[in-house]
């Protein structure tokens, strides 16, 4: 098969012995990949693979198996190739009228959104949520997940403010209190997030572009009585991968099905364009998704 490797930081096409699947997994032929911001750090080095998990760069994609089932997949890598391997338990069929592109964005941004607001942050219906970095793939998730539990949802991106309008977000700027915070960005923002959060408020922290650390106002932190989570997806254990998809799959699949929620897509690469859609991604001012169609 065909597969994205990296080379002294660039992403290079090469031939690579099929996948086997062991026991309890899948063989996928890959139809769309999302390009996330973790394949952009594992280019970088500063992201590596798990131990035992593929040096392929690829965290979800979506085709068939070699039943004819249309799927699509959480991977802790492999999914920039032509054929990927995934344990059964982490697919979700891909719904009728669900284009290839679309699902291939779908499964990585949505879990992560979908877990941080509701596992961690327990976003409830009628409260005020703040996503900052709202116009990438995981935040458009977020806004549009926000929305559809009946929160009131206040996008803040660079760019792309109609297109967030449109998703349901009720407004692109900051107003008042936050019972949920979702921090995309990192850095100062997390400084600024603490004046902006409700008593009993919550912030889920799973972006870290504009830096890693900040000052933290312990008291105004004790006052708010507030709690700050931190998340990561990919190292997860194969169950917390589970469950994670079960309450995806649970909640989110009907919405998408019926076309309430959407994957929108800013741009699609062949394979042998790997690097071209890497470049994309780590431009900026997209919004949603860059997918990779082998």
């Amino acid at each position: 098969m065909r597969a994205a490797v990296i080379v002294d930081d660039r992403i290079e096409i090469e031939e690579r012995p099929d996948p086997t699947p062991g026991d309890g997994e899948l063989l996928i032929r890959v139809r769309a990949a999302g390009v996330n911001g973790a394949d952009i750090a594992q280019r970088a080095g500063r992201y590596p693979p798990p131990p035992g998990a593929t040096d392929v760069p690829g965290l979800e994609c979506a085709g068939e198996t070699e039943r004819g089932e249309r799927v699509m997949a959480l991977l802790a890598g492999g999914g920039h190739a032509e054929l990927a391997v995934v344990h059964h338990t982490h697919v979700i069929r891909v719904p009728d009228g669900v284009t290839w592109e679309q699902a291939g964005g779908f499964v990585e941004v949505f879990a992560t959104a979908h877990d941080a607001l509701f596992t961690q942050a327990d976003l409830r219906d009628g409260e005020r949520l703040l996503v900052n970095g709202a116009a990438g793939g995981v935040g458009v998730a977020a806004v549009q997940l926000g929305v559809r539990v009946g929160a009131e949802v206040t996008a803040v991106a660079r760019h792309h403010h109609d297109e967030l309008r449109a998703l349901g977000a009720a407004r692109t700027e900051p107003e008042g209190e936050y019972d949920v915070i979702l921090e995309l960005v990192g850095g100062t923002n997390l400084s600024e997030n603490l004046t902006r959060l409700a008593p009993k408020g919550r912030i889920a922290v799973i972006g870290l572009g504009a830096g890693r650390s900040a000052e933290i106002d312990f008291g105004l932190l004790m006052h708010r009585r507030g709690r700050i989570h931190g998340s990561a997806l990919r190292s997860r254990s194969l169950l917390e991968k589970e469950d994670v998809l079960r309450r995806l799959d649970g909640f989110a699949l009907p919405f998408l099905a019926h076309g309430e929620l959407t994957v929108p897509v800013e741009e699609t690469f062949p394979l042998e364009r790997a690097q071209d859609a890497y470049e994309r991604f780590a431009a900026g001012g997209k919004f949603g998704k860059i997918v990779i169609c082998p």
